[in-house]
């Protein structure tokens, strides 16, 4: 890492590793580069940053949206967020508790991830997850990537063999962290 860091510094160029999606005040998403803090839009729609947001101008015009911004009702109405279908292995376990869980993740969002697993949690057991980000979302390929999250939901599967996994769990992800390879 101080090697990375070091190499961002003397070239001026960095590899990016992307944090997860962020949504801003204004309602807009970003990321932003755990190397070198550089910040990007991103649209969930396409699942790809935009541009380059310069943050400068960004704060100038904070001034007058805010103003506007209160007189504008919020929606009551929120649609659900995009998917991004995978057939992706996972392991996850009740945060930090011994036995891990071999699962498959079958999709994942900007609100969390919906998998399946051998193990059934209670709603509101914090869990920790531990699986290859998406190129699409991390910007890189090999993201390995520990979750912390919480068991919005979880359900046994109806008509599956025993042998099967048989536990559809869907969890909301509170804070991640790349998991770098030596």
């Amino acid at each position: 890492m101080p090697q990375k860091l070091l190499d961002v510094l003397m070239l001026g160029r960095c590899s990016h590793e992307f944090s997860w999606p962020r949504r801003a005040a204004d309602g807009d998403y970003y990321q932003v580069c755990l190397l070198c803090a550089a910040e990007y839009k991103y649209d969930w729609n396409s699942m790809r940053r935009i541009e380059r947001v310069d943050r400068s101008a960004a704060t100038s015009e904070g001034i007058a949206t805010r103003r506007s911004r209160s007189r504008t009702r919020k929606p009551t109405w929120v649609p659900r967020a995009r998917r991004l279908k995978l057939d992706t292995p996972l392991r996850y376990r009740v945060k930090n508790l011994g036995n891990w869980y071999e699962g498959t993740i079958e999709n994942l969002s900007q609100s969390g991830l919906l998998f399946r697993g051998p193990q059934r949690f209670p709603d509101n057991t914090l869990v920790e997850m531990v699986f290859e980000m998406p190129e699409e979302i991390s910007g890189q390929k090999n993201s390995t990537v520990l979750c912390q999250g919480r068991v919005i939901a979880a359900r046994d599967a109806k008509d599956k063999p025993v042998a099967e996994e048989t536990a559809g769990l869907a969890a909301s992800i509170l804070d991640y962290k790349f998991l770098h390879q030596k």
